[in-house]
């Protein structure tokens, strides 16, 4: 019986010893959003991203939706930050313009670009300096 409960608590142990990606990974984060779309339409327009330590991020959004915002959890990995934007939006701009999903990026310890091509859709791009 010892056995088995020790068994249980290494166990435990071990699985809560998971590496959090996004330790250290937080701060406010301010600059421009830009759209491609693939029949060369461009559209840019400031933005704040806030990155909290515990896996929650918030960004800003325009009234013409450029971007929309967003609100909600993100996980990082060493390429990748997934987005998972946790509000209701209406249907009456494109959808992509939310912070949402998978998105590649480069951070040089102050400056973040965040990269994502959607459904065929257009390029969905941060640039981003850490303030």
């Amino acid at each position: 019986m010892k056995n088995i409960i020790s068994y249980i608590l290494l166990t435990c142990l071990i699985i809560s010893c998971k590496k959090d990606n996004n330790t250290g990974f937080s701060g406010t984060f301010i600059g421009t959003f830009t759209v491609k779309y693939t029949n060369n339409i461009t559209f840019t327009s400031t933005t704040t991203v806030v990155f909290f330590g515990n896996g929650q991020f918030t960004c800003t959004g325009n009234a013409n939706f450029i971007p929309a915002g967003g609100s909600g959890k993100f996980i990082k990995t060493d390429s990748k930050i997934s987005f998972k934007d946790e509000n209701f939006w209406t249907v009456n701009f494109d959808g992509n313009l939310i912070l949402n999903g998978d998105y590649d990026f480069y951070f040089d310890g102050k400056n973040l670009k965040l990269t994502a091509t959607k459904n065929n859709v257009g390029l969905y791009e941060y640039n981003l300096s850490k303030q």
